[in-house]
């Protein structure tokens, strides 16, 4: 009996280690994407409501990875129309700024048409979002592929891509809403396909679908991601029209002090 199992710990030991291989590989592309991070985007973040009216707010994106932080600007307007051309309901604009610090440092700073100074969101509150809690503030932070606990759980199709499923969960230190999450990437482009994040208190559920990959200025992006909470109805769709992979973005595109500047 020892000597059989020797013998299939031996058989395995390669397919384990190509394994860890391979995920290693795909975490250290996933991280070198974000550390290289210089891009800026414009486009419409849409919540598409369960009767499938749809209600739409311009959208601005900006990031840049600074040495050990990544800062994202976003810029949300306060224009929005339902599917019919009738308004919709009244949001103000806002302004966020994400940085994500590997180490769960992570800290978000908002502020809205009016205010005189900017806040900084607290921890609870950044599981919420422009619509509810399809979409949050948190999701906005790319923080899972920094996570203490990374191992993969084995390939699978998505659509009519091969992927690999890698699990993510937080370390004691790390600050997040969710308990694990599971990204399906495409090997060959180190790019996530599909993604679910389930919360740690609710147990919810929710489900990222990557529409439209790309391949520009050497970087792959989506042009639309839809958001959608399992087992309920509606959705939310990040569209990005436009925008640079390389925006040569500085320290001054995001001045806090920017925050109030409507």
């Amino acid at each position: 009996m020892k000597a059989l199992r020797a013998l299939c710990i031996a058989a395995l030991a390669p397919l384990v280690c190509a394994q860890t291989a391979n995920l290693n590989d795909l975490l250290a592309s996933m991280r070198k994407r974000i550390e290289t991070a210089d891009f800026r985007a414009t486009g419409h973040l849409v919540w598409v409501q369960p009767s499938g009216e749809r209600l739409s707010y311009p959208i601005t994106i900006k990031a840049h990875y600074f040495p050990g932080v990544l800062r994202e600007w976003v810029e949300i307007t306060d224009a929005s129309k339902t599917g019919n051309g009738t308004p919709g309901s009244a949001h103000r604009a806002s302004h966020l700024l994400l940085e994500m610090r590997p180490g769960g440092q992570s800290s978000i700073t908002i502020a809205h048409t009016g205010d005189k100074s900017p806040a900084a969101l607290s921890f609870e509150r950044w599981r919420d979002g422009l619509f509810g809690p399809e979409f949050s503030y948190e999701d906005l932070l790319e923080q899972q592929f920094f996570w203490a606990g990374q191992t993969s759980e084995g390939s699978a199709k998505f659509g009519a891509r091969d992927c690999i499923i890698v699990k993510s969960t937080p370390g004691a230190s790390d600050r997040t809403h969710y308990a694990l999450v599971k990204t399906w990437l495409d090997p060959s482009i180190a790019f996530p396909v599909y993604v679910e994040k389930t919360e740690n208190r609710t147990g919810l559920v929710k489900e990222f679908t990557y529409y439209g990959i790309r391949h520009e200025e050497g970087v792959w992006s989506a042009h639309q991601v839809e958001v959608k909470v399992r087992g309920q109805s509606g959705s939310t769709l990040l569209i990005l029209d436009r925008g640079s992979a390389k925006a040569n973005l500085t320290l001054a595109d995001f001045n806090p002090a920017l925050l109030t500047k409507f």
